[in-house]
């Protein structure tokens, strides 16, 4: 008999055991939920909208921090031959150097000629068709700036080309969406048959205004739908750069300059528009 009461104390303990092992925190839980209860409502509301006023501002902080400091480089970018690597090289040394045409991205800190000095990191991207897009897609989340280099001199051979890239470039959803600023540099403007800026964007307005009607018509599906491309401006009216969610300027340049090799270049213009970002 008495070996029955023991055995059956042992398996009560051994019970309690089990029961304390899968579920060591109940007394804290209990204790916890006992103050709650105890606790005035009001405050207890109180210290969830404190909480999520916290969690909230710090989501807001962390989201408009890492946009300022993620979104620092200037890409220049173009149709093969514009001048971009020399006007890279003018803007980081002021020097003339020989060229060739680039088959990878090349990058260096760029101080900007403002009271603030600001440095941004000045990267040129390969111009050629079938480099651009990998480039592009690399760099492009980071663009504070876009300097859109042109060759002026055989503007009117290339309008064509270079409509359909800028067409790339602003219908992308990251660039429409983070705005960076498109600085159209209309380079070597010390040829004499060189097309000048105003001429130079009136054009690209008028070609940009025919590849948005046919893009859009390709992308049209059988019952009239239009999906999975950005429109580019303003539905119902004629393309113009002003209708884009960034600043746009449009300037003439010459990375070369009027002197040749051993001259200056005159990039002022473009310039001052970097000490604006």
């Amino acid at each position: 008999m008495e070996a029955d009461i023991t055995g059956a104390n042992m398996g009560e303990k051994a019970e309690a055991d089990v029961e304390m092992t899968e579920n060591p925190f109940e007394p804290y839980i209990e204790s916890v939920r006992q103050q709650l209860e105890d606790q005035d409502p009001v405050f207890l509301i109180g210290v969830i909208v404190a909480l999520a006023v916290v969690i909230i501002t710090c989501v807001f902080l962390k989201y408009f921090l890492t946009s300022k400091t993620v979104r620092t480089a200037v890409l220049l970018v173009g149709l093969c031959d514009s001048g971009k690597t020399l006007l890279f090289s003018r803007l980081l040394s002021g020097k003339f150097k020989r060229t060739q045409t680039s088959i990878t991205d090349s990058s260096a800190p760029y101080k900007a000629k403002n009271e603030k000095g600001s440095t941004w990191t000045l990267i040129d991207l390969p111009g050629h068709d079938s480099l651009r897009p990998q480039y592009l897609e690399k760099f492009k989340s980071a663009a504070r700036a876009i300097v859109f280099v042109v060759d002026s001199a055989i503007f009117q051979k290339e309008v064509r080309d270079v409509a359909e890239f800028l067409y790339v470039l602003l219908t992308d959803t990251v660039i429409s969406r983070n705005a960076p600023a498109l600085v159209v540099a209309c380079n070597k403007q010390d040829i004499t048959m060189a097309k000048s800026a105003k001429l130079i964007q009136q054009q690209l307005e008028k070609e940009m205004n025919t590849l948005r009607v046919t893009r859009s018509a390709a992308l049209s599906s059988q019952d009239g739908s239009v999906g999975g491309s950005l429109y580019l401006g303003k539905k119902g009216k004629d393309f113009e750069f002003s209708q884009l969610p960034m600043k746009v300027e449009f300037l003439e340049c010459s990375a070369r300059g009027s002197k040749g090799d051993e001259g200056d270049a005159d990039i002022e213009g473009l310039e001052k528009s970097l000490a604006k970002l």
